[in-house]
């Protein structure tokens, strides 16, 4: 495919929609769990709802900490699944196992044995701080649990086992929102636990999660999960080119997680109303970013698969076409949030002046949506194709030196309105839109791992400098 007129929209669209729906089917899945976990919660207050907000806060910063390795993952996973190297898989899925496990451990040690400084790092409110305490001792054992199955799901999505994820899921958000019921509100004869049972819930639909992936995979004979022993046959070269591939991602990704605890701190220190909202608004936020993460996949898998198998401008003409097809179907979902706010707003809980301030933060919210998820997914795509390095550079430059200071000078110097504070959170999103459109079209992102890609990569390089 050396030229766009010969691309075919229908088997591109077909293609994409495989991988992209059932990734968002869970990850929609996974926020109407959440949604109802915060509905549930709501019954026992706002100051609740913003704790379990803040709280779920802690939990990003550890996805921060090993999403690093999973994109990194992902890049092994999908261009190793186009050359047909079960070894590298293998090998590529046992290195990303053991980062993300360290990190998970250690979060868990956290909020297990250290709920209390985690809580005051978060907010100086000591209403909030009491229940984080109370919900983090018990959600820290969920966090391995939950960092094992996204490790398995990322190998599987790579290579085109959608469904089982997707399955996996669906057991554990109804796992979670039956015993919501028992434990919170003390049905079937037991007792009510409050929030101590949201977190004991939460514990148990993860080792749900877990245990639907691992039986699924062995009942269709699923090999790569189960080679134990050539998980951890690694060469120093090999472990070697993994990191270097990890690093730049694992970087932007912890950066980006402290970057936005700076954020959450600023956030914390403001009005509980305005708590409320944000904690309301991050659970609606997840319904957007559960669409994107289709895309997301999606990218991960038919451009790497392309670039794997030496297919370069296959790859390329379907990178550049992610990005309209994204933006589309995100802003659908932003129409249809800004649409559906009010009903929604009340039934997880606000009212008053949390209710109006989590009204605004939507309509913020879904006017930056679009160009917000359109630069994770070129960023995806780059990554995905061998390159981890320009979007890791324009995404930390721009909070540390643009968004951070913005942050911080209006809501812990100036004293900013909420809505301010929050806008200045995606003030660089157009610029590194911009940016990121520039890179895409130089094709300069395609760095192969595999013998395949690499051999086909000069003639490739020669045909864009023509171009």
């Amino acid at each position: 495919m050396h030229s766009s007129s010969r691309f075919s929209w229908r088997h591109f669209i077909r293609s994409t929609a495989v991988i992209a729906i059932p990734v968002a089917l869970q990850n929609l899945l996974t926020t109407t769990g959440s949604m109802v976990d915060t509905m549930m919660i709501a019954s026992l207050g706002e100051i609740t709802v913003g704790a379990v907000g803040l709280c779920a806060q802690f939990s990003s910063l550890m996805f921060s900490g090993y999403w690093g390795f999973v994109g990194g993952g992902m890049l092994f996973f999908s261009q190793y699944w186009g050359a047909k190297d079960d070894d590298g898989i293998d090998r590529s899925y046992g290195m990303t196992l053991v980062a993300m496990m360290t990190v998970a451990l250690t979060a868990a040690v956290m909020a297990v044995f250290f709920p209390g400084t985690v809580m005051r790092l978060y907010t100086d409110k000591a209403s909030i701080q009491v229940i984080g305490v109370e919900y983090l001792h018990i959600v820290g054992f969920a966090y391995p649990l939950q960092v094992f199955s996204m490790a398995m799901s990322a190998l599987l999505r790579s290579t085109e086992k959608m469904r089982i994820p997707l399955y996996a899921a669906i057991a554990s958000v109804l796992t979670n929102i039956a015993l919501n019921w028992v434990l919170i509100y003390g049905r079937l004869g037991l007792p009510a636990m409050g929030i101590r049972g949201a977190a004991l819930a939460t514990v148990i639909a993860a080792g749900v999660n877990a245990a639907v992936v691992l039986s699924l995979a062995k009942a269709q004979r699923y090999p790569y999960l189960f080679h134990a022993r050539r998980h951890f046959v690694w060469t120093a070269a090999r472990l070697k080119e993994y990191l270097r591939k990890c690093f730049p991602i694992l970087c932007n990704e912890v950066l980006i997680g402290v970057g936005n605890m700076v954020i959450n701190v600023v956030l914390g220190r403001q009005s509980e109303q305005a708590i409320a909202a944000i904690a309301v608004f991050r659970t609606l936020e997840g319904l957007v970013i559960g669409f994107f993460a289709g895309f997301s996949n999606a990218a991960s898998v038919l451009v790497g698969k392309a670039v794997g198998a030496g297919e370069l401008d296959t790859a390329y003409e379907r990178a550049k076409r992610l990005v309209p097809l994204c933006a589309a179907c995100i802003l659908a979902v932003c129409l249809l949030i800004v649409a559906l706010h009010g009903p929604l707003l009340a039934a997880l809980g606000l009212s008053g002046a949390s209710f109006e301030i989590c009204s605004q933060i939507l309509l913020v919210y879904c006017a930056v949506a679009v160009i917000r998820m359109c630069n994770w997914a070129q960023n995806d795509t780059y990554r995905s194709a061998g390159d981890a390095v320009r979007g890791t550079v324009l995404e930390i430059v721009f909070m540390y030196l643009m968004v951070l200071p913005a942050v911080y000078l209006s809501g812990m110097r100036l004293g900013a309105p909420i809505l301010v504070v929050f806008i200045c959170c995606y003030c660089d999103e157009p610029i590194r839109f911009v940016l990121m459109q520039i890179h895409m079209y130089s094709g300069k992102w395609i760095r192969p791992v595999t013998d395949e890609g690499r051999a086909a990569l000069p003639a490739f390089m020669a045909r864009r400098r023509k171009a």
